[in-house]
């Protein structure tokens, strides 16, 4: 009995002594550069805007925070390697809305999103514009749901491939709206846009950075934005929930996770200083100029966020007959 309790004694003082250096590195955080992990190939929206965000936050906590791209698999390889890491603070995963369309385009992940990862902080959304070209006659949403009624199944929407922010953005219109329309994917944004501008497809919802010019140009004709509130970039531009479909609205959006069990005062520091740059003036104007708008949220808001932006992916697979790729 004697030896009972002894062991358990000693193992009730391994535990706090465990528990107390944790806590120590934990208000020592961050005492050597942190890694972020972009799955995603470098010069991408995300990945710059991880960069502009990260130095931002380097500069506040006096240390450097070093994006690693390691993309591959639809981003699943970048995100399991953070999955394994250990939960110190010092590997961050930089997250998006890619990550809820995983869970519907393969029958099994390496992880659980929901349970491997703590959310820490929303960065900010891309909207994305739904256009046409010049030549189809079509000025407004309205126009494009009356010519697809009258036609059903002749017209078609480009994506940049099965799970893009663009087919998803294009499937819940289709849906919201009730049309019967033909989808399109394609490799890669370039040769949607090419065949959207030839008049090959009839509309296309493309993120609003590599929009802006064409517009300017009148090489297409932006009908309405996919975010809740009108685009700073396009703020004479409806929103879809303006033009009478508020089911269609869609955030393609970006933020940062960290693997689970990690320290809640890193998970506090980080949020704080995370938010704290993405209300620096410099950095909004740099985001603006990409099309992000910044989205700060705490890290239960985030959390949620992400657990609901996956049921609604899982229930537009169903609803659309998205099925998985493996």
């Amino acid at each position: 009995m004697t030896r009972l309790v002894a062991a358990t004694a000693l193992i009730a003082a391994i535990a706090l002594a465990r528990a107390t250096l944790a806590q120590d590195s934990a208000a020592d955080w961050p005492a050597r550069p942190v890694l972020v992990v972009s799955p995603f190939t470098a010069g991408s929206a995300n990945d710059i805007v991880a960069r502009l965000v990260f130095d931002q936050v380097g500069q506040q906590l006096g240390q450097a925070f070093v994006i690693e791209n390691r993309p591959g698999g639809g981003g699943i390889v970048g995100v399991a390697s953070v999955v394994r890491a250990e939960p110190d603070g010092y590997t961050l995963l930089l997250s998006s809305a890619s990550m809820s369309s995983a869970v519907i385009l393969h029958h099994s992940l390496p992880y659980d999103e929901l349970r491997d990862l703590e959310a820490i902080a929303m960065l900010g959304v891309q909207p994305s514009v739904l256009v046409a070209a010049p030549g189809k006659g079509f000025k407004t949403v309205a126009e494009l749901v009356a010519a697809a009624k009258s036609r059903p199944g002749e017209l078609n929407f480009a994506s940049a491939g099965i799970g893009s922010a663009s087919h998803i953005a294009g499937e819940r219109f289709r849906l919201a709206a009730g049309l019967q329309v033909q989808h399109i994917p394609y490799r890669g944004p370039t040769e949607a846009l090419t065949d959207l501008m030839t008049g090959r497809i009839d509309f296309y919802f493309l993120p609003i950075a590599p929009a802006l010019p064409l517009i300017k140009q009148g090489k297409v004709i932006a009908l309405a934005v996919s975010t809740p509130q009108r685009a700073q970039l396009l703020p004479e531009v409806p929103t879809i929930a303006e033009a009478g479909y508020p089911d269609a609205e869609y955030l393609f959006w970006g933020g940062v996770s960290a693997p689970a069990r990690i320290s809640p005062m890193i998970v506090a520091t980080l949020n704080r200083e995370i938010n704290t740059a993405l209300s620096v003036p410099a950095i909004r104007e740099k985001l603006q100029q990409l099309g992000v708008e910044p989205m700060p949220m705490t890290p239960d808001q985030f959390g949620k966020f992400f657990a609901a932006d996956v049921a609604a992916m899982v229930q537009l697979a169903k609803d659309a007959n998205i099925a998985p790729m493996d």
